[in-house]
């Protein structure tokens, strides 16, 4: 099945509500278990690429209270959720969310010991600017963790999925939740882009019949 782009940005007011309100507790849960698994350092600066309302960084400051994050997302809607969100749980002092467009992001260059994104890559017209951003931001021999959706083979497949995982979404979730089966990349084009950004030492695998995630560590030097 060829990719189908989606809008870049989720900046509609009712997507950001209904993507606030959403249950995605056991997806976040499963990223931020990832991330803890890879990463282990109790101290850590760490930059959230399409951090989105919020509850990743918020649910990874809560576990690690040494860790300084920032979020970043284009949808300025979403970044309104999630700023309510860090100011409920007390962490205005260590999530600090950015809005901004790779890949020219308001960010200091190579100050991160840790890049993460959990589901950005399938949004982006031109993929690169991903792993451009990751290299310009992480130091070296940073951390990377970037999950993301795998295009299904069929559109009989899309529909199988959507109707598994989001049969009871509101409408607004599931039509993008289709919209973004379609625009996601296979595990062989995600190679190709590691392979062109000089990132072949990261290693990208499938963890669900949906998603693949890359980890690894940005080159020392």
């Amino acid at each position: 099945m060829e990719r189908v782009v989606e809008p870049e940005l989720m900046d509609e007011a009712e997507q950001a509500q209904a993507y606030a309100q959403a249950d995605f507790s056991e997806p976040n849960a499963a990223f931020a278990d990832l991330v803890a698994d890879v990463v282990q350092e109790e101290t850590a600066r760490v930059v959230d690429l399409g951090c989105g309302p919020a509850d990743i960084p918020v649910r990874l400051a809560l576990r690690f209270t040494a860790w300084k994050i920032d979020g970043v997302d284009g949808a300025e809607a979403m970044l309104a959720h999630g700023r309510r969100l860090v100011e409920r749980h007390g962490l205005v002092d260590r999530v600090s969310l950015t809005r901004g467009l790779l890949p020219d992001l308001p960010l200091a260059s190579h100050a991160y010991d840790v890049v993460m994104s959990n589901s950005l890559l399938h949004h982006l017209h031109e993929p690169r600017v991903m792993w451009d951003c990751v290299r310009k931001l992480g130091r070296p021999g940073a951390r990377v963790i970037v999950m993301d959706l795998v295009r299904p083979g069929s559109s009989a497949e899309v529909e199988r999925l959507v109707g598994l995982y989001a049969g009871d979404a509101p409408e607004v979730l599931q039509r993008d939740f289709e919209a973004s089966l379609r625009a996601a990349f296979s595990l062989e084009e995600v190679g190709e882009q590691l392979s062109h950004a000089g990132l072949s030492a990261l290693e990208v695998r499938p963890t669900s019949d949906r998603h693949f995630v890359v980890t690894g560590r940005l080159p020392a030097q």
